[in-house]
């Protein structure tokens, strides 16, 4: 659907997402006392991503290669009556969690919806020591009582509004934008590719 330059605006560019990840490594290695019995687990399809980039940084401060592994959430959602059939994208997780401090990773913050079927999928592997949650963006409006540990930026929303990250390597670009839906769009992550279909 083509839309006017006016009806989206940019609240995050590469650079900006770039600083941002730097700190948000930087905290969450403070916070955990260094990066042992840490692992990074991300939400299909960018919060993996953004994972894997946490990971690299984290390595570049200490030293330290964390387990990294992505997390498929389609057969936990609530609202899969009303996406018909999910799209299957495998989850990937090589590595023990139990006991660890797992560091569940997502793009965007919203209703807590989300975050809540991701922790139902991540229980059925096992029994961490503690999970904490990392977001590159909050948007508010939150329908579930669920609170990031590490937070990239506050992007205040109207609940009429799309806030989508962009990444390079799936969509060509890396921004994050919000973007006015129109009556009876769908809120929610931007497709592979960006919103070019």
């Amino acid at each position: 659907m083509q839309r006017s330059e006016s009806d989206q605006a940019c609240v995050m560019d590469e650079n900006e997402i770039d600083r941002t990840l730097v700190r948000m490594a930087h905290q969450i290695l403070e916070q955990n006392k260094g990066g042992e019995n840490l692992a990074l687990v991300g939400i299909l399809t960018r919060g993996d991503i953004l994972a894997r980039k946490l990971a690299e940084i984290i390595y570049q401060i200490e030293g330290i290669h964390v387990p990294v592994g992505s997390l498929d959430i389609s057969l936990y959602r609530d609202d899969t009556c009303i996406m018909n059939f999910p799209q299957l994208r495998g989850t990937d997780i090589l590595f023990n969690i139990d006991n660890k401090t797992i560091v569940l990773v997502d793009d965007v913050l919203f209703t807590g919806r989300t975050i809540r079927a991701a922790l139902d999928a991540l229980m059925d592997f096992g029994r961490p020591a503690r999970i904490q949650l990392a977001i590159l963006v909050d948007r508010g409006h939150r329908e579930l009582p669920i609170r990031a540990d590490f937070v990239g930026k506050n992007v205040p929303s109207a609940a009429n509004e799309n806030v989508r990250l962009h990444l390079k390597d799936v969509d060509g670009y890396s921004s994050v934008t919000i973007t006015r839906i129109n009556p009876g769009e769908r809120i929610g992550s931007a497709p592979i590719g960006g919103d070019h279909e």
